[in-house]
């Protein structure tokens, strides 16, 4: 799904990159460009996204490194590219980044790390939690870190799903450094 041209938007579209580029400060790119064609729907994720991504519980360095475990399980490629060095800039290490970009457990986690990583990863491969891991999430980050940490999940796989649909390409010459699992 290309970009729409200017000219064609619908007045529900215009008003939606007019909302984007006011709260986001952004034209729109990456999965924006297919949610475009449903106003609505991209009004409702930006706004989940907005809560999840800048005002979750979870600290940015965890809610990073779940964004790049459901880029990894989805083989994102925008959304890896989109969010690598975010996460390195948060405090993930370049090591863990690299040991996920190929589908390995880092060997570097730090324990909140780990902790995170093992409930998404139960989350996303099994479609369920265990006690164990759930009870580690609790004990950290309450209960609403256990619904922000699955939100993420959540949202980040609607995005995966939308631009892994739409083919959304890279910017530019980037190139992925993702390979299929």
């Amino acid at each position: 799904m290309p970009p729409l041209p200017a000219s064609e938007l619908t007045p529900a579209q215009e008003a939606v990159v007019e909302e984007l580029m006011t709260v986001r400060g952004i034209a729109p790119r990456g999965p924006w460009v297919p949610l475009l064609r449903s106003p609505e729907v991209l009004t409702r994720a930006r706004s989940m996204g907005d809560y999840l991504r800048y005002e979750s519980v979870l600290p940015p360095r965890l809610s990073e490194l779940v964004i790049l475990l459901v880029a990894r399980e989805w083989t994102q490629h925008y959304e890896w590219y989109a969010h690598r060095d975010i996460a390195i800039e948060a405090g993930l290490s370049t090591a863990t980044v690299g040991a996920i970009a190929a589908g390995r457990y880092p060997d570097d986690l730090q324990e909140d790390e780990a902790v995170i990583y093992d409930f998404c990863i139960e989350l996303m491969r099994t479609k369920e939690v265990s006690d164990a891991n759930y009870a580690r999430v609790l004990e950290r980050f309450g209960e609403q870190g256990v619904i922000d940490a699955v939100g993420i999940v959540g949202y980040y796989t609607l995005l995966a799903m939308v631009m892994n649909t739409a083919r959304t390409p890279l910017p530019g010459e980037a190139e992925s450094e993702l390979e299929p699992l």
